[in-house]
């Protein structure tokens, strides 16, 4: 990290190259995974979260260097003890990567689905902002710390077969814009991830034609972390689509687009 100016006001900027101690719970594969692995690359101390151990032991032992916490973000006392392990045994800790999500369709005519709505905002939601006050105390005290939220480009416009998916990221996003101006004066700067659809497991995307290749997503997310390290939204050209259908008149064109759409 390092101190910029904006608008006359010193505000936190994100340097990927290296030196911050970052922690990803969420990150035993998939997007968290790679983003893991590209920040390691770039010099930084990376920890990655998650709640399957013999997965972690794995991602240790096939990355030198990677230390792993077993953590469940759907738990608020696995939380709590995974922040007093981490912030005890990295002291240095100043960056926190919300990461954890799932995301699983949902019938709303089916009395069942309640499950896996309950089940999302656990996990989406509620973890996210559990992690929040978990780990906030300590990066308050760091000289120069950042927070990463991950929402949605479907927090923006809904994919209708995942309507607590939608809603979840559209409450991480609006969470995340209260928690920036709730710590202008702080030395903790927000920054919220907004990823498309990208080719991965989540909701058997990995061959989606219609979603973002996985490696090209994370060249460009590197890519706009280093060229626009005082950005509050990072943001894929891919993404945009979603990001600025309001702004852009296109609301319920995309809506009607995304509404034939299983993943």
């Amino acid at each position: 990290m390092w101190l910029g100016y904006t608008n006359g006001r010193t505000v936190n900027i994100m340097n990927v190259n290296g030196n911050n101690t970052i922690f990803i719970p969420g990150a035993t594969s998939g997007l968290g995974l790679g983003l893991a692995l590209r920040l390691q690359a770039a010099g930084n101390t990376v920890i990655v979260g998650g709640r399957r151990t013999a997965l972690l032991r794995e991602i240790a032992s096939a990355h030198p260097g990677i230390d792993t916490v077993e953590i469940d973000t759907s738990d608020a006392e696995s939380i709590s003890a995974a922040a007093a392990t981490l912030t005890e045994r990295h002291p240095a800790l100043n960056t926190l990567i919300t990461m954890a999500g799932i995301m699983e369709p949902e019938n709303l005519l089916d009395p069942a689905s309640i499950d896996v709505a309950e089940r999302t905002i656990s996990v989406n939601l509620l973890g996210t902002i559990r992690l929040v006050h978990a780990f906030l105390p300590h990066l308050r005290v760091q000289p120069a710390a950042t927070l990463m939220t991950v929402s949605s480009g479907l927090a923006f416009v809904p994919l209708p077969v995942t309507p607590t998916y939608n809603a979840t990221k559209a409450a991480v996003h609006s969470f995340t814009e209260s928690l920036r101006v709730q710590l202008t004066d702080t030395s903790v700067r927000v920054v919220e991830l907004v990823p498309p659809a990208v080719q991965t497991t989540l909701m058997g995307q990995e061959d989606s034609p219609t979603a973002m290749p996985y490696d090209e997503f994370l060249d460009e997310v590197m890519s706009l972390l280093a060229s626009q390290p005082d950005a509050p939204e990072i943001l894929v050209e891919r993404v945009k689509w979603l990001r600025d259908a309001t702004a852009e008149g296109r609301y319920d064109e995309v809506l009607g687009a995304l509404s034939g759409r299983s993943h």
